[in-house]
């Protein structure tokens, strides 16, 4: 594949990893880059209701996407394709569909579900998505207390599957940090070793898709769609202490 495949995940679920790629989505249109989207499993939506794809779109305007697989509870995925008695997604199911979007794309967003080891089948975690499209991952964290942990735990995880991790983002950054937050922003490059490449306003996900898609590259670095072109942190300027 010539495309440039990120793969986003999470230190949790509800961490902000849809409106994380669409800001990403839309920080790489606005430098000229083809984007394309790839949601590996959704699950708590029923066939024809719009789910993560749709809200990508709506925040970052039309863009080719897939979803190899849907299931109706809002369960891991495994999970949810045995209750719903479906056969659950495969990493071939996965991989062509990023393949299809990647013939006409310079970067393809490959959203996963939950965090790194939530189990899309019984032997495949996005981990194993990763490292056969040998694709880097964007990790999206939370802010505030507890999430050094989490953070390392996540990224321990991915280096130990082979995984190389191109940056961190903050999925909710709000308007008023508490202690814990200020000092978590030099304390998760520190421990982890990988910076924060992107920071989202809490709230964006609210924004009308014109003012989202201009906000974008104002939370975006280039490190999280141009490999090797990190900074340590998110400038502060871009992140209200």
């Amino acid at each position: 594949m010539s495309a440039d495949i990120v793969v986003v995940t999470g230190t949790s679920t509800d961490i902000g990893k849809t409106i994380a790629v669409a800001a990403v989505a839309s920080a790489a249109r606005a430098a000229g880059l083809r984007v394309a989207v790839c949601k590996a499993a959704q699950t708590g939506v029923a066939p024809g209701e719009p789910a993560d794809l749709a809200e990508v779109e709506r925040l970052a305007g039309s863009l080719p996407t897939r979803e190899p697989a849907r299931f109706p509870e809002p369960l891991a995925p495994e999970t949810a394709a045995a209750r719903a008695g479906l056969p659950p997604v495969t990493l071939a199911e996965i991989v062509d569909a990023v393949a299809e979007l990647a013939v006409n794309a310079d970067l393809v967003l490959v959203e996963g579900a939950g965090g790194v080891l939530v189990r899309l089948a019984s032997d495949l975690t996005i981990l194993d998505v990763a490292n056969r499209l040998d694709a880097d991952l964007l990790v999206v964290t939370d802010p505030g207390l507890g999430t050094l942990n989490h953070t390392e735990l996540t990224v321990r995880a991915a280096h130990a599957a082979g995984v190389r991790v191109r940056g961190l983002v903050i999925g909710s950054w709000p308007d008023a940090p508490d202690l814990a937050m200020t000092c978590n922003l030099a304390d998760l490059p520190r421990l982890t070793g990988i910076p924060v490449v992107a920071s989202i306003p809490t709230g964006s996900g609210r924004l009308a898709s014109l003012d989202f898609r201009a906000a974008a590259p104002d939370w975006v670095e280039a490190g999280a769609f141009h490999p090797g072109h990190t900074q340590e942190t998110v400038p502060l300027k871009e992140i209200h202490l």
